[in-house]
């Protein structure tokens, strides 16, 4: 166990970690020059596409170092704020972080906030300065925020590229003197912490571990605690490029496990393995349940595939533990889930996986918070669907939750990141001052106003430069009511919204003319209306595609023609009592682009 070496990397959003793991990865040898690939790491086609880590990924490599051979299990993580879950996850199994700044952009939210959950899991941090090879580079100043927020000595910060491979060799060597080797003894009973899994359609279930304590062999009658279920190892390994087999892992390795478990409820994240026969008397303390915080229903575009839908969320929930799902009905969409996401990155990433590895094309309703409702016999209920909503005369008040919110940003913005901030109902708590030209601002803002196009908006002002970093802070008394979008008086649940009372005029009229435009014309007239209760706020009308009847009248008296007009008129009526208004699915999405 001495000679193991677990850590990962952390870092923001782009400052270059997948890149320089391909540099690790290519110096110890562990990838041959004909698998070699900018983001090796990053397997998912979508990944490379959009150029970020979505899920975090496990791999083993060896190093010699003063004649002994090391082994260095490293998990390469994501950097954007919605994916933090699989950063959380991966810091619990490693004993140090390497925490990678970018030196042309100096330190950024989420540097910050996965710092302090490395810091708080006791990991030992060592301090990366990337892309030193930019001409735009500024190591002295962005030297001084990291020694600000760590502390320590300025030598111990290592300069890297992770383009140029320009400081690897002393990374490693970092990595081998100060990252501790792992806790724990091969002699107490088998305690090995899952941290993820994935499905194989030919083997089922695939957990990957951490052995805290104990010796796993292949044959071995194991069994996962809290789920109670036991199973035999039909196949134990190590995480290379590929899973490679191995007899036998001991404390301190990290690994998979096969044992042929089909049903994706029985394995979860967080769980521990142990032996059938001889147990350990606890579990793992694992990692929190991840709190959803934008929920949206997910509905099949035919109904006949919701079986298909079911079993594609389940498999894809193996894979992204951050995803949680319940059934539920709309009358516009059927049957489908209402599922709780970490953001709108989040959701749109989910979506595009359904489509890609289950060739599941669905439809996502108006993304919205979980509210607390306060009933007047004081009940409360929990509410992240407007239409769970009970009667407004029914209800003594809602609490909405609200965000700590940090943001970073160059002073020459201060103003229009404010101004952004206040017209969210943000409420200003504090600025610090990191350096001469960056500020952090801190704010208290209700989640559900960040949900849409916050991020978007930040970033556009910002020139890019802002970054953004959020916790779920509490929950705090709102005027809020629901706006239901009426199609010829008939209402429409999946485009019901909740939404605060100052606001709601506003997005009242601006849904109904988007949806003006966006729903196709019939052959009677529809009116699209905006209500709250019985109220209607806001309506337009889709007119209708006129046939001209009349053409083939020619000649003769009035009469003749007003007889054809007044006999269509009758169809249209009885058209528009029995006619169905086909919603398109970018009417759904409406809301989220109404600016």
């Amino acid at each position: 166990m001495k000679n193991i070496r677990n850590f990962c990397i952390i870092a923001h959003i782009d400052h270059g970690k997948s890149t320089l793991a391909d540099r690790l990865l290519e110096k110890t040898g562990t990838i041959s020059h004909k698998d070699l690939q900018e983001q090796v790491l990053d397997d998912m086609d979508l990944e490379r596409e959009r150029g970020i880590t979505i899920k975090s990924h496990a791999i083993q490599m060896k190093h010699k170092y003063k004649d002994e051979e090391y082994i260095l299990n490293l998990i390469d993580t994501p950097g954007h704020v919605d994916f933090s879950y699989e950063v959380s996850r991966s810091i619990a199994a490693c004993e140090g972080a390497l925490l990678i700044v970018d030196a042309t952009q100096g330190i950024q939210a989420q540097t910050i906030s996965n710092l302090y959950l490395a810091i708080d899991n006791d990991l030992e941090i060592i301090p990366v300065l990337n892309k030193m090879d930019m001409p735009t580079a500024m190591p002295d100043e962005v030297k001084e925020q990291i020694l600000d927020l760590l502390g320590g000595d300025i030598d111990d910060i290592i300069e890297a590229s992770g383009k140029t491979g320009i400081g690897i060799e002393k990374i490693l060597t970092r990595i081998i003197e100060t990252v501790p080797q792992p806790k724990g003894s091969t002699e107490e009973p088998l305690q090995a912490m899952i941290f993820d899994s994935v499905f194989n359609s030919y083997r089922g279930i695939i957990a990957y571990f951490k052995i805290i304590n104990g010796v796993l062999r292949t044959g071995d009658h194991v069994k996962f605690f809290n789920t109670e279920k036991d199973y035999y190892a039909d196949e134990v390994g190590i995480l290379k490029l590929k899973q490679e087999k191995r007899d036998v892992l001991k404390a301190g390795d990290v690994g998979y496990i096969i044992s042929g478990i089909k049903e994706a409820k029985e394995v979860k994240v967080g769980d521990t393995i142990t032996h059938f026969i001889n147990p350990c008397s606890k579990a793992i303390d694992g990692f929190e349940e991840v709190k959803p915080m934008v929920f949206a229903g997910i509905y099949p575009i035919d109904n006949e595939d919701y079986e298909d839908l079911r079993y594609a969320v389940e498999k894809l929930q193996l894979n992204d533990a951050s995803l949680t799902f319940e059934t539920e009905s709309s009358l516009a969409l059927g049957f489908g889930f209402r599922c709780g996401f970490l953001g709108l990155l989040h959701m749109e990433i989910v979506q595009e996986r359904l489509f890609r590895e289950f060739n599941m094309n669905v439809i996502t309703t108006v993304p919205n918070v979980s509210y607390k409702v306060y009933t007047r016999q004081g009940k409360q209920i929990e509410v992240h669907n407007p239409a769970g909503l009970p009667d407004f005369k029914e209800i003594d008040y809602i609490d909405e939750p609200f965000i700590d919110a940090q943001i970073i940003l160059k002073t020459s913005f201060f103003g229009q990141v404010m101004k952004l901030c206040l017209s969210k109902r943000g409420i200003f708590k504090s600025q610090n001052f990191l350096t001469a030209d960056r500020v952090e601002l801190s704010f208290d803002i209700p989640l559900a106003e960040i949900v849409f196009d916050f991020y978007d908006k930040l970033k556009s002002i910002s020139k890019g430069y802002a970054s953004f970093d959020y916790n779920l802070s509490d929950y705090r008394p709102a005027k809020l009511i629901k706006l239901d979008i009426l199609l010829n008086s008939e209402p429409v649940d999946a485009l019901s919204t909740l939404t605060h009372v100052d606001n709601s005029y506003k997005l009242g009229r601006k849904m109904v003319d988007k949806l003006k435009e966006l729903i196709p014309r019939q052959q009677f007239d529809v009116a699209v209306q905006a209500a709250i209760g019985s109220k209607i706020i806001a309506r337009s009308t889709v007119k209708a595609v006129r046939k001209d009847v009349t053409a083939k009248c020619y000649g003769g008296d009035i009469t003749r023609k007003r007889k054809l007009l007044e006999k269509q008129k009758k169809g249209k009526k009885r058209m528009k009592q029995v006619g169905n208004v086909q919603i398109p699915q970018k009417a759904f999405l409406v809301v989220l682009k109404l600016d």
